[in-house]
């Protein structure tokens, strides 16, 4: 197997083609089909199924991205490696976390880790939906994920970085006394709510219908950054994360929630793939979590 096989391989799997993959690598067609083919028989197995003008991974070609992904990791740490004079840690630390937890801790550890680590490039992405946290990693993605807990997969080692507190946020204006607002008796303002099938949601609107409260629906956003924009607008209340809406209380109505709703959130990784940075981070990230 040679590195630009590899190069081409991953440039099909993303562009979902062979056509946008030569387009982006700037080289023919002809000549990634060629390196496909010759990769399939060196390893014997077919990783993509042709259907039409289309490219499908076969389940053969799945299980060699995270793999590929890992080797052109490696091999650009130690291509930075070789380009550093004094030997110092240099590649990429790729993290994706939940948008609500791209906060707090994960700033401390990267601006910590950035400082120890200036050679290293930090790339942080969006975790959209935390039930795909492993297959990410498992997919050479990313090396990290950043995620509420807990995380249903045995294979991932995980830290345990702190708690994500929400509160309820109204539109300016709502009749609500001070001191926290029980569940049980929300006001009759229309909510905002994240559809199910997010974690987070489902278990928000789960405490809620527990609590006895049945507050009438004014929408549903796909989009978590736009509760608070409609909040504003006052369309309805929300729930949102504690950061978020101590940040809104000069526009909005903020008050805490009776009980409490909070879920614990860490870091989430497969030892047995991590990059030398990969490893430099964990260190890091498990001296942070024994001091708190």
């Amino acid at each position: 197997m040679e590195l630009r096989q590899v190069e081409y391989f991953l440039a099909v799997v993303e562009h979902e083609g062979i056509n946008g993959a030569a387009a982006s690598l700037g080289v023919a067609q002809p000549t990634i089909s060629q390196a496909l083919r010759g990769l399939e028989r060196e390893l014997g197995v077919q990783l993509f199924h042709r259907i039409g003008r289309g490219m499908v991974l076969s389940a053969a070609g799945r299980s060699l991205v995270g793999p590929s992904r890992q080797i052109l990791r490696d091999v650009t740490a130690v291509e930075d490696l070789l380009a550093t004079s004094d030997g110092a840690l240099a590649g990429r630390l790729d993290v994706m976390a939940f948008p609500a937890l791209a906060i707090g801790p994960l700033v401390d550890l990267v601006t910590e880790f950035r400082r120890t680590h200036p050679n290293v490039l930090v790339r942080l992405g969006e975790l959209k939906d935390e039930a795909q946290a492993a297959s990410l990693i498992e997919d050479g993605h990313c090396e990290f994920v950043v995620a509420h807990l807990p995380l249903d997969d045995a294979r991932l080692d995980v830290l345990e970085l702190g708690e994500q507190e929400y509160w309820l946020v109204y539109p300016p204006g709502t009749d609500l006394p001070e001191g926290p607002v029980p569940l049980a008796d929300l006001p009759d303002v229309p909510m905002v709510f994240v559809p199910r099938g997010h974690s987070v949601a489902d278990e928000i609107e789960e405490s809620i219908r527990h609590a006895g409260a049945r507050p009438h629906l004014a929408a549903l956003s796909d989009h978590r950054e736009a509760r608070l924009p409609l909040v504003l607008a006052g369309i309805g209340g929300t729930l949102l994360e504690r950061s978020i809406a101590e940040a809104a209380r000069d526009r909005a109505v903020v008050r805490r929630a009776e009980p409490t709703f909070a879920r614990t959130f860490g870091i989430a990784f497969d030892p047995d793939m991590l990059s030398p940075v990969g490893h430099a981070f964990v260190e890091l990230v498990r001296a942070h979590t024994s001091k708190t």
